[in-house]
């Protein structure tokens, strides 16, 4: 009988984790529901906001956390969102499996906000934050722009092994990243070297600054209307 590899083992740890993983993500929220609830029934007719839960997949979670095994070296934390983290080449080191944990991954739970147009990711985010206070920002950059807020931490009540992880993003940006998403990273994982290949950089860039282009002159233009 072979022997079981470090895949193996953190397959059963992520199965064992999985009731708190869903407990934290229904948490979560249930938690920015609430917190947000004054800002939703304050929006115009053309205003949204979204609370969309996802907890990570078992063998997603298994890659993010073997993508950034380059030591044995694993005090450090690390976020699994291939949007916001850069590519860092590793491998299992066969010889010290209990060094890795899913665990240490901060979006096994997750929720994205999703809000428009771009003035109320702001308000939403100045709101949370009285909650939050104590949870880690990690925000999302590119083009040299904010892209996203994002926030870890722990959700005591829930769980105190499993982190979890809220985004707070524009709506046409979380869209294209959910079509993104499924189009390639669930249905052709393959082509994940693809998404994050240098020649792609680029053409993604220029869809964050034509979405941003798009809904700063919308905003523009509804304050010109109101004033």
């Amino acid at each position: 009988m072979s022997e079981r590899t470090i895949q193996d083992r953190l397959r059963e740890e992520y199965f064992d984790l999985l009731p708190e993983i869903s407990l934290v993500a229904e948490e979560l929220k249930a938690r920015i529901q609430f917190y947000t609830l004054e800002i939703a029934q304050n929006l115009d007719k053309h205003e949204y906001l979204i609370v969309k839960p996802r907890i990570k997949e078992c063998e997603s979670a298994i890659t993010a956390l073997e993508r950034r095994a380059v030591s044995t070296d694993m005090s450090e934390s690390y976020a699994s969102d291939d949007r916001g983290q850069p590519d860092r080449l590793g491998t299992f080191n066969p010889d010290t499996p209990e060094a890795y944990s899913l665990t240490r991954l901060h979006d096994l739970a997750g929720v994205r906000v999703l809000g428009f147009p771009p003035r109320r990711l702001r308000e939403i985010n100045d709101e949370l934050l009285k909650y939050f206070y104590d949870w880690t920002s990690d925000p999302f950059k590119d083009v040299g722009d904010q892209i996203a807020f994002k926030y870890y931490g722990f959700c005591p009540k829930a769980s105190s092994r499993v982190q979890g992880e809220y985004q707070i993003v524009s709506m046409l940006t979380g869209l294209f990243w959910e079509v993104e998403h499924t189009a390639i990273y669930k249905q052709a994982p393959n082509l994940k070297g693809v998404v994050r290949a240098p020649d792609m950089k680029p053409s993604r860039d220029a869809v964050y600054q034509a979405l941003q282009t798009f809904e700063n002159e919308f905003e523009r233009q509804i304050s010109k209307m109101d004033s």
